[in-house]
Protein backbone atom coordinates (compact mmCIF):
# COMPACT_ATOMS: atom_id res chain seq x y z
CA UNK A 1 0.00 0.00 0.00
CA UNK A 2 2.91 2.37 0.58
CA UNK A 3 3.78 2.22 -3.13
CA UNK A 4 0.34 3.53 -4.12
CA UNK A 5 0.75 6.63 -1.94
CA UNK A 6 4.15 7.47 -3.43
CA UNK A 7 2.85 7.18 -7.00
CA UNK A 8 0.41 10.08 -6.57
CA UNK A 9 1.61 13.44 -7.82
CA UNK A 10 2.18 16.22 -5.26
CA UNK A 11 -0.43 18.41 -6.99
CA UNK A 12 -3.11 15.74 -6.59
CA UNK A 13 -2.41 15.30 -2.87
CA UNK A 14 -2.17 19.04 -2.22
CA UNK A 15 -5.15 20.39 -0.31
CA UNK A 16 -4.12 24.03 -0.37
CA UNK A 17 -6.90 26.53 -0.86
CA UNK A 18 -7.02 28.57 -4.09
CA UNK A 19 -8.88 31.80 -4.79
CA UNK A 20 -9.36 34.02 -7.85
CA UNK A 21 -9.57 37.78 -7.47
CA UNK A 22 -8.55 41.22 -8.73
CA UNK A 23 -5.25 42.90 -7.93
CA UNK A 24 -6.01 46.10 -6.00
CA UNK A 25 -2.52 47.28 -5.05
CA UNK A 26 1.08 46.60 -6.10
CA UNK A 27 2.77 49.36 -4.08
CA UNK A 28 4.82 46.98 -1.93
CA UNK A 29 7.88 45.07 -3.11
CA UNK A 30 7.11 41.44 -4.01
CA UNK A 31 3.63 41.78 -2.48
CA UNK A 32 0.24 42.29 -4.08
CA UNK A 33 -3.15 42.90 -2.52
CA UNK A 34 -5.87 40.74 -4.07
CA UNK A 35 -9.55 41.44 -3.49
CA UNK A 36 -11.74 38.34 -3.72
CA UNK A 37 -15.48 38.82 -4.14
CA UNK A 38 -17.70 36.18 -2.60
CA UNK A 39 -21.37 35.73 -3.46
CA UNK A 40 -23.50 33.98 -0.89
CA UNK A 41 -27.22 33.52 -0.40
CA UNK A 42 -28.67 35.09 2.75
CA UNK A 43 -29.63 32.30 5.17
CA UNK A 44 -33.16 33.60 5.79
CA UNK A 45 -34.08 35.75 2.79
CA UNK A 46 -32.20 33.74 0.11
CA UNK A 47 -31.05 36.91 -1.63
CA UNK A 48 -27.53 36.90 -3.09
CA UNK A 49 -25.16 39.08 -1.07
CA UNK A 50 -21.76 40.22 -2.33
CA UNK A 51 -18.95 40.43 0.18
CA UNK A 52 -15.28 40.99 -0.50
CA UNK A 53 -12.08 40.33 1.37
CA UNK A 54 -8.50 41.41 0.71
CA UNK A 55 -5.60 38.98 0.80
CA UNK A 56 -1.88 39.79 0.79
CA UNK A 57 -0.02 37.55 -1.68
CA UNK A 58 3.66 37.02 -2.47
CA UNK A 59 4.63 37.97 -6.06
CA UNK A 60 8.27 36.98 -6.54
CA UNK A 61 8.79 38.58 -9.99
CA UNK A 62 6.55 41.63 -9.41
CA UNK A 63 4.70 40.56 -12.57
CA UNK A 64 1.12 41.37 -11.54
CA UNK A 65 -0.37 44.80 -12.19
CA UNK A 66 -3.38 46.63 -10.79
CA UNK A 67 -6.59 45.34 -12.38
CA UNK A 68 -5.25 41.89 -13.30
CA UNK A 69 -7.31 38.82 -12.47
CA UNK A 70 -5.05 36.38 -10.62
CA UNK A 71 -5.17 32.99 -8.91
CA UNK A 72 -3.58 32.81 -5.46
CA UNK A 73 -2.72 29.70 -3.43
CA UNK A 74 -2.52 29.28 0.32
CA UNK A 75 0.98 28.82 1.74
CA UNK A 76 2.90 28.95 5.00
CA UNK A 77 3.02 32.34 6.75
CA UNK A 78 5.55 34.55 4.96
CA UNK A 79 5.04 37.64 7.12
CA UNK A 80 2.53 39.10 9.56
CA UNK A 81 -0.19 39.36 6.89
CA UNK A 82 1.07 37.32 3.91
CA UNK A 83 -0.24 33.75 3.74
CA UNK A 84 -0.80 33.43 -0.02
CA UNK A 85 1.39 33.20 -3.14
CA UNK A 86 0.64 34.22 -6.70
CA UNK A 87 -0.08 31.07 -8.69
CA UNK A 88 -0.87 32.54 -12.11
CA UNK A 89 -2.20 35.62 -13.86
CA UNK A 90 -5.54 34.58 -15.35
CA UNK A 91 -6.24 37.78 -17.30
CA UNK A 92 -4.16 40.91 -17.85
CA UNK A 93 -5.69 44.33 -17.32
CA UNK A 94 -5.87 46.70 -20.29
CA UNK A 95 -5.38 49.65 -17.90
CA UNK A 96 -1.82 48.58 -17.09
CA UNK A 97 -0.83 48.66 -20.79
CA UNK A 98 -2.21 52.19 -21.24
CA UNK A 99 -0.28 53.46 -18.21
CA UNK A 100 2.98 51.90 -19.50
CA UNK A 101 2.58 53.65 -22.86
CA UNK A 102 1.97 57.06 -21.24
CA UNK A 103 4.91 56.99 -18.79
CA UNK A 104 7.77 56.81 -21.38
CA UNK A 105 6.27 59.77 -23.28
CA UNK A 106 6.19 61.89 -20.13
CA UNK A 107 9.89 61.14 -19.46
CA UNK A 108 11.04 62.42 -22.89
Amino acid sequence: MATQETQQTPAATSRRNEKVGNVVSTKMQKTIVVEVEMRKAHPKYKRIIKSSKKFYAHDEQNSARVGDVVRIRETRPLSKLKRWTLEEIVRRSSLGQIEEIQTPQAAS
